[in-house]
């Protein structure tokens, strides 16, 4: 059984149209990492800016919270893929300083636009 992948970002989805848990709030986010923790998660893949006021924050704070109580989540990498590059930046720094293995993929074609955003 392949370990899953997670993609937490209100708008985009993945381009090539991969198997993967979406979540597009923070909190449908924090709740996707609590089905798996104790499990192995392939990759996650996160967005900083989620609409509104919502931030990928709290789903940050339940990764370090998890590591800093000595059980980290066993995630092979943690794509961040947000065009914020401040919030990007930080958001890597956070994760990097409690061991996860972390990629800032900002731009990555891999994750983008399925049907063009709305105007409005």
């Amino acid at each position: 059984m392949r370990s899953p992948v997670i993609l937490i970002d209100d708008l985009r989805s993945f381009t090539d149209g991969r198997d993967a848990e979406v979540g597009r709030t923070s909190a449908a986010g924090v709740e996707l990492l609590e089905r798996h923790r104790g499990r192995p998660v392939g990759s996650l893949w996160l967005d900083h800016d989620l609409g509104e006021d919502d931030t990928i924050w709290p789903v940050v704070e339940v990764l370090e919270r998890a590591a800093f109580e000595g059980d980290p989540f066993d995630i092979g990498v943690i794509n961040i893929h947000s065009a914020n590059p401040a919030g990007a930046a930080k958001m890597a720094q956070a994760l990097r300083r409690w061991g996860y293995r972390v990629t800032v993929a900002t731009g990555s074609p891999e994750v983008g636009y399925r049907e063009p955003p709305a105007r409005g």
